[in-house]
């Protein structure tokens, strides 16, 4: 069982970049597809971005962030990362980490098993 840790978070103002870092524990990163997902108030969790288990190690991003974030992975520290730039309000919203056993279909909820604790984002001026 892994446990994901977020970090990172903060208030930021519009155009503005910021970096979340998820930090696993009790079961290596490298074993899992990784992802990123958000709820802003009043909404529903959506998907934000995910980097597969597969060889290709391929990517995938909600159109809102695409261009803007950029999910990666260091193996060797058990932590991934999500690069945010050019924020806008929008995107504010607390942040989850998100572990799958699935390479496909990440934009799922349902797919991952394990979740960290949010951190909150805020892009304000």
């Amino acid at each position: 069982q892994v446990q994901l840790v977020e970090s990172g978070g903060g208030l930021v103002q519009p155009g503005g970049s910021l970096r979340l870092s998820c930090a696993a524990s009790g079961g290596s990163i490298s074993s899992y597809s990784m992802g990123w997902f958000r709820q802003a108030p009043g909404k529903e969790r959506e998907f934000v971005a995910a980097t597969a288990i597969n060889l290709s190690g391929s990517t995938d991003y909600a159109d809102s962030v695409k261009g803007r974030f950029t999910i990666s992975r260091d193996n060797a520290k058990n932590t991934v990362y999500l690069q945010m730039n050019s924020l806008k309000p929008e995107d504010t919203a607390v942040y989850y980490c998100a572990a799958s056993p699935y390479g496909s279909r990440l934009n799922i909820e349902g797919r991952f098993n394990y979740w960290g604790q949010g951190t909150q984002v805020t892009v304000s001026s």
